[in-house]
């Protein structure tokens, strides 16, 4: 089976079921549309089905044999996001979007299981599809993973991988070492005394220190950090008040940590403590922090990403091969903990690539991404599983 040509076949599929889901996207866990149409297309296809997995995950199962056990990993969540835009495949879903790619994701997850279904006569092995809820920001693989995915059978290798709108459509990304960061979310809590906004001298003002707080924050990377380590410490949202002549009680920060190296991380986490308490205690109010690990970094395995590296020049071109690293975080972290294995980017950019970044209201596709992306691991998966006769 030549695999870009056996992924271009299904193309016009792949766009119908993108546009399908990307019409209907749905939150967190509570996929059951999408968890729902992906267990009905895989039994039609011969995969043995398991649902319910983290409330809405669906495990496809295809034995062909003897041979390797290999997983490739699929997530299906939306983002709480407004679509913009006019296009005919918007989405029904007031305040719901695919604007990360997840709704290509699953297309190309279905794409997969179809070609490999229908080649069983050119692999041998057992091939287990895990399609995955709660990506953005639930942890939907490190729930499946403690509900036991990973068993009976457990894979050999992991294969994942995401639609990139950073760049323009047409080159994949593949790289050996931590390729996403860690990800912590921090909540800080400031109590201060209110009071009149016209008698500021008589209250402890909550938000003239989380304004103080922040700015300090700035200081652990310009400071705390050196220059050739990587670290990203953001403030996403502050809330206060509601009155414009009031100063009030409370205020509240959140906020993001993205690392890769563990010793820096304990770094950066002593520091925001640090100035969480000393700002706090130097304006005369008290601060609460709740740290929330969210994933880990996600690291891809030498051997594995070196194959997956192989297959993209034989299938694409040399021209196509490209190296990637982001502060992005993703919880496909958690299986390549458990399992060696490589998370691949598939350049999706359109040509206003640059109007429609991920997690952005205009966010779009250039579909025919979805072509490299299953011709990389139908591919991959076939070198990983060959026949006895190869």
């Amino acid at each position: 089976m030549k695999a870009l040509e056996a992924a271009n076949s299904i193309f016009d599929q792949l766009v119908a079921w993108r546009r399908d889901f990307h019409m209907y996207p749905e939150l967190g866990l509570d996929t059951v549309r999408t968890a729902g149409i992906v267990a009905e297309t895989l039994r039609e296809l011969g995969y043995a089905v398991q649902e319910g997995i983290a409330k809405n995950g669906v495990v496809g199962l295809l034995e062909n044999g003897e041979g390797a056990v290999v997983m490739n990993r699929v997530d299906m969540d939306a983002l709480p996001i407004h679509e913009a835009g006019d296009k005919p495949y918007t989405s029904k879903n007031p305040g719901l979007m695919h604007a990360c790619g997840h709704d290509a994701h699953t297309a190309m997850g279905l794409g997969i299981a179809k070609l490999m279904a229908e080649n069983r006569d050119t692999w041998s092995g057992t091939l287990k599809l895990i399609f995955q809820p709660g990506e953005e920001g639930q942890n939907g693989a490190e729930i499946m993973v403690k509900e036991g995915v990973l068993d009976n059978p457990r894979p050999q290798v992991a294969l994942a991988l995401h639609v990139w709108n950073q760049i323009p459509y047409g080159k994949v990304l593949a790289s050996a070492g931590p390729v996403m960061a860690a990800a912590e979310a921090f909540r800080v809590v400031i109590t201060g005394k209110g009071g009149h906004g016209a008698l500021p001298h008589h209250t402890v003002d909550p938000v003239t220190t989380a304004a103080l707080m922040i700015t300090n924050l700035q200081t652990i990377i310009s400071r705390n950090v050196g220059a050739l380590e990587t670290a990203v410490v953001t403030v996403g949202s502050i809330q206060s008040g509601d009155a414009f002549n009031v100063i009030p009680e409370t205020a509240e920060l959140k906020g993001t940590i993205r690392t890769y190296d563990p010793e820096v991380r304990l770094r950066v986490l002593d520091r925001l403590r640090a100035i969480v308490e000393g700002t706090a205690t130097m304006m005369g109010a008290t601060a609460e922090l709740e740290l929330l690990p969210v994933t880990p970094a996600l690291v891809n395995d030498a051997s594995v990403t070196a194959l997956v590296r192989e297959v993209v020049t034989d299938v694409l071109g040399e021209d196509k091969l490209g190296d990637i690293q982001t502060m992005g975080s993703e919880d496909a972290a958690f299986f390549n903990q458990e399992i060696p294995g490589c998370y691949i980017f598939v350049a999706s950019g359109p040509e206003d690539y640059q109007d429609r970044p991920h997690h952005n209201p205009r966010f779009d596709i250039d579909e025919r991404a979805m072509v490299n992306g299953v011709a990389v691991i139908i591919e991959s998966l076939h070198r990983l599983m060959p026949t006895k006769e190869a």
